[in-house]
């Protein structure tokens, strides 16, 4: 009895949070016009609870606008996502090398060679980066099925 109410409790808080952020990007930083502002009266001298009331946001937010700037000087937000490098992009050569001398390497086989020499990647960022190369590879003819599996001929004929 305990863990279903325990759980219709977690349903319910989330139900509230999804209702309450309703409206609202996920994952969006506050626009820059909005951190001058904050920071604007914050220099005023206006209490940073008076502030976060007054532009519907939280305190703590406008603590962490207020420090980062007087920390790092920086009054806009940190970047969110951004280009990568690939963990694979020095392994170009080898696994043109690799996939010239034997096409009929599977992704599994090849990430097992790039795990041989110290490069951890999954199948699919592996594919990813593949494709973005155009590096496209197929099996050998001998391994292709020609036919469906079945029967080895066509239908007998009757006469």
């Amino acid at each position: 009895m305990a863990h279903s109410s325990i759980s219709n409790l977690s349903i319910y808080i989330y139900a509230i949070i999804i209702l309450s952020l309703e409206g609202r990007a996920w994952m969006q930083s506050y626009s820059q016009d909005l951190r001058d502002r904050v920071l604007r009266a914050l220099a005023r001298g206006d209490r940073p609870a008076a502030v976060a009331r007054r532009f519907e946001v939280s305190r703590f937010y406008v603590y962490q606008v207020r420090d980062r700037e007087h920390e790092t000087g920086v009054r806009s937000s940190f970047q969110i996502g951004g280009h990568r490098r690939s963990r694979v992009e020095e392994a170009e050569p080898t696994l043109r090398r690799w996939i010239a001398a034997e096409p009929g390497l599977t992704l599994e086989e090849l990430r097992a060679r790039l795990a041989h020499q110290g490069i951890a990647i999954k199948i699919g960022a592996l594919w990813h980066q593949l494709n973005k190369w155009d590096l496209t590879f197929k099996k050998n003819a001998a391994r292709q099925r020609a036919r469906a599996r079945g029967r080895a001929g066509g239908a007998a004929r009757m006469e």
